[in-house]
């Protein structure tokens, strides 16, 4: 991706979603506005290495791709469906993989 950018990350792993609909509407409008590069995730963009992955190395490489732009974005916009008044697992252990300094500094929108 070329910076600037903004990443959307939905928690969701089935389609269609309503939760990445919105998540996209929002990065698109950023984006649009501020003239960034743009790009929108779910659970499902990761694909199955992330349930087994015990840490970001065993993340196969379309994962690593999802990870790689989520770090790099100079923007997130992240959203989740509450499950049981809290957000989705794998959305949750997405974001636990992550190094907790690799988003430090990061304006992040939560929707």
């Amino acid at each position: 991706m070329s910076n600037p950018s903004i990443v959307g990350f939905s928690g969701n792993f089935s389609r269609p979603s309503k939760t990445r609909a919105f998540v996209d509407l929002v990065v698109q409008n950023i984006a649009s506005r501020h003239h960034l590069s743009h790009r929108t995730y779910d659970v499902e963009d990761v694909g199955p290495s992330l349930g087994a992955a015990r840490w970001q190395r065993d993340l196969d490489a379309q994962a690593q791709t999802v990870v790689a732009d989520v770090v790099a974005a100079d923007v997130l916009v992240v959203g989740s469906p509450t499950y049981k008044g809290s957000y989705t697992g794998l959305f949750k252990h997405f974001f636990d993989l992550l190094d907790p300094t690799a988003l430090r500094g990061k304006p992040v929108l939560l929707t």
